[in-house]
């Protein structure tokens, strides 16, 4: 057992920056990556289920979802695996904040600040015409055809942490040191001179399997598990998704974690973001 937890697992995440002890964590972390008009001085944790109005509508669950004190909307989540339609999917989460800004009776429309914060364990298919295929961080906004920016309240952010591969001499800010500590968290028998900083020796202490009770201690040995299981089937996923091309690659991921008996129907359908009918469908094709 390593003497630090995975930030990658859904436990060792939420952790790091989703209990109300952790908010310290999370708005130095945040505060690296937002312009200096919408920095936070407080925020808050809100309910990660953001429930619609019509019970017949989809929900969103986010990893972690918070305000800071101006208002502005923030979701974090930790994405561990590469889906169809992710970038959909995270457009569409982006609408909940928007949508509970509406206020009852008159309103003028004017909106706080949301934006979508997306840590991935993999990489972005990149086109021919991207130049900087190795870069880490993708910002996007929406801009006009001549590439002027239409509305500077809405701004997805998505870190491919695969693509981070600074060593530790190479470390220049502080979102470096922010990146390289989640990057190699599970591997650091001590904590390093160059993250011998508060905020990191606070994440360090937050970290450490030692100072567990027993029951986090069995929400964290469940969570390593099912992430371990994920990404051996979606590693065992992509291989043969490359051989058998008429197989969409999530019915595939889908097939071989069913195969494994290792995860529960409910269980795939949750950490790859697709229905439970459709998990139940491919498993009653497979009996």
């Amino acid at each position: 057992m390593s003497r630090y937890i995975n930030p990658y697992t859904d436990f060792g995440f939420k952790k790091l920056f989703g209990e109300e002890g952790s908010k310290n964590l999370l708005k130095d972390f945040l505060n690296e990556l937002l312009p200096p008009i919408h920095r936070i001085k407080e925020l808050s944790l809100k309910r990660t289920e953001n429930l619609p109005e019509i019970k017949s509508e989809r929900s969103a669950v986010f990893d972690i979802y918070c305000e800071s004190e101006n208002g502005s909307k923030f979701i974090v989540e930790m994405q561990k695996a590469k889906i169809d339609f992710f970038k959909d999917r995270t457009v569409f989460y982006s609408t909940f904040p928007i949508k509970e800004q509406a206020e009852k009776g008159d309103w003028n429309f004017e909106l706080s600040p949301v934006y979508c914060i997306a840590i991935l364990d993999f990489v972005f298919e990149k086109n021919s015409s991207t130049i900087a295929k190795a870069d880490y961080i993708s910002n996007v906004q929406l801009k006009d055809q001549y590439c002027n920016i239409f509305y500077d309240k809405l701004a997805f952010l998505f870190i491919e942490m695969p693509n981070f591969k600074k060593k530790e001499e190479e470390l220049l800010t502080h979102f470096d040191k922010w990146l390289y500590f989640l990057k190699n968290l599970q591997s650091f028998i001590d904590i390093p001179n160059i993250l011998n900083e508060e905020v990191f020796i606070e994440g360090f202490r937050k970290a450490e399997f030692a100072n567990f009770n027993e029951k986090e201690k069995e929400q964290y040995d469940q969570s390593l598990k099912r992430y371990r299981d994920l990404k051996a089937v979606v590693d065992t996923s992509f291989h043969e998704g490359m051989e058998k091309g008429k197989l969409e690659k999530e019915d595939i991921t889908i097939r071989n974690a069913l195969r494994k008996g290792k995860l529960t129907p409910q269980e795939i359908a949750e950490m790859l973001e697709v229905s439970l009918e459709r998990v139940l469908a491919i498993q009653k094709e497979i009996n």
